[in-house]
Formats: C-alpha cells, sequence, structure tokens
C-alpha cells in the first residue's frame, strides 16, 4: 500500500482559539519528528479564523496509524477534543 494523504480543516470556536494556537507548535513538531511522516501542516485559515487547515502525508498507512495512535494521547487531543473535523483521506 501506498501513501496516505489527509486534508481538510478543523474548527476551533473562538473561546477556544487562544488554547489550540498555544499548542500548536509542540503538535507539528512532534507530528514531524514521527517515523513515516512526510509532510504535516496545520494553519489558521485567512479567509476564516476558526479554520484550521490541515494536510498531511504519511509514508504508508502503518506510518499514519502510528500518528493517529500517538496524537490520539497526546496534549493536543486533550486541547481540540470534542472539536469539529472535516477531513478527507486516501492512498496512492
Amino acid at each position: 500500500m501506498g501513501k496516505v494523504f489527509l486534508t481538510g480543516y478543523l474548527e476551533v470556536p473562538p473561546d477556544r482559539l487562544e488554547a489550540v494556537q498555544q499548542a500548536l507548535p509542540e503538535h507539528i513538531a512532534l507530528t514531524r519528528a514521527e517515523p513515516g511522516c512526510l509532510s504535516f501542516s496545520v494553519t489558521q485559515s485567512p479567509e476564516d479564523p476558526t479554520h484550521f487547515l490541515v494536510s498531511e502525508t504519511f509514508a504508508d498507512q502503518a506510518a499514519f496509524d502510528a500518528h493517529q495512535k500517538r496524537a490520539s494521547a497526546s496534549a493536543w487531543a486533550n486541547i481540540t477534543a470534542g472539536l469539529a473535523r472535516h477531513y478527507s483521506i486516501r492512498t496512492e
């Protein structure tokens, strides 16, 4: 199986923006350091500051699954718990 691509956005209500913005640099650094992470970007949308645009590429399904497992047990997971995620995942 080939690369895994995730794209989409995370919705952050105004009252949680500051916490998400503060936690984001660590989340990005930890993810980019993971084996099999080829690219990882989360940026605040210039059109809608409550939307954070997400783009991820992992070498394979195993690397993507490992990322999901690590991230689900992280501080980022706690800070973003319950936020709406609008993601599309595809493999090549």
